[in-house]
């Protein structure tokens, strides 16, 4: 990687990518029906952060996706740091609004809403951390196997195997911690999985316009020919 190189949309995609993912993690207490399928409303900004992740290793490497899916993953540990500090907090006397008319009922919607169990939190960090790395790695060897080519088909395959590890470890996790029942494991990672593959096909107009734009103006097409994929690696 080019460690010298400055780009001028590098660091607005890497604001998007932990935006996405930040907000993902609050509104993901939401569930939503779509036709059969019980889903979380963290799916609509979730699958972004995937989208995002394919934009940044197409254009500018996997050692630059590798950088930003870390630096998601701190923003996001200091983003629940904060909220679970803020919750011990003592709440004022004054702390009250419509439908919540004591700071009691305050505590107890911040808590429902920002709050998040240790279980959750461990879940999450593991399929994300997994997810990604699977993904930004089979796009960046795709694209040297097919010499660039095929940009949707392999958006496509690395979706199609990521969301599996990140779903499959997700609601795993959780039935091993008792959160989930076995039973509802396997419907529930088959509907996450489909709905987020389709977001991800249905994104693919936008994610050639996005990437051609950015190949253009930064000058940049990466091929991860001698990179080291070592996800822990920090060159």
């Amino acid at each position: 990687m080019k460690t010298t190189r400055a780009y001028r949309y590098y660091n607005v995609i890497t604001a998007i990518f932990v935006t996405c993912l930040i907000v993902s993690n609050i509104v993901v207490v939401k569930l939503i029906q779509v036709g059969p399928f019980t889903l979380t409303a963290a799916l609509l900004i979730f699958s972004l952060s995937y989208i995002f992740g394919d934009i940044l290793t197409e254009v500018y490497g996997y050692a630059r996706a590798r950088q930003v899916i870390w630096i998601g993953f701190g923003c996001n540990l200091l983003a629940v740091i904060a909220f679970y500090t803020a919750g011990l907090l003592p709440p004022s006397p004054f702390w009250t609004q419509p439908g919540f008319e004591t700071p009691q009922a305050m505590q107890g919607a911040y808590n429902a809403i920002l709050g998040s169990t240790p279980l959750i939190l461990f879940a999450s960090f593991t399929a994300y951390l997994c997810g990604e790395f699977l993904n930004t790695f089979i796009l960046a060897k795709m694209k040297i196997a097919t010499s660039g080519r095929w940009l949707w088909a392999r958006t496509a395959a690395s979706t199609l195997v990521a969301q599996v590890a990140d779903t499959g470890i997700f609601v795993g996790i959780n039935v091993l911690g008792g959160l989930f029942s076995p039973e509802a494991a396997l419907p529930i990672i088959m509907g996450e999985w489909l709905a987020k593959v389709l977001y991800e096909v249905i994104a693919t107009p936008f994610t050639y316009q996005i990437v051609n734009f950015l190949k253009r103006v930064e000058n940049e097409d990466y091929y991860d020919r001698e990179t080291n994929f070592n996800p822990l690696a920090l060159e």
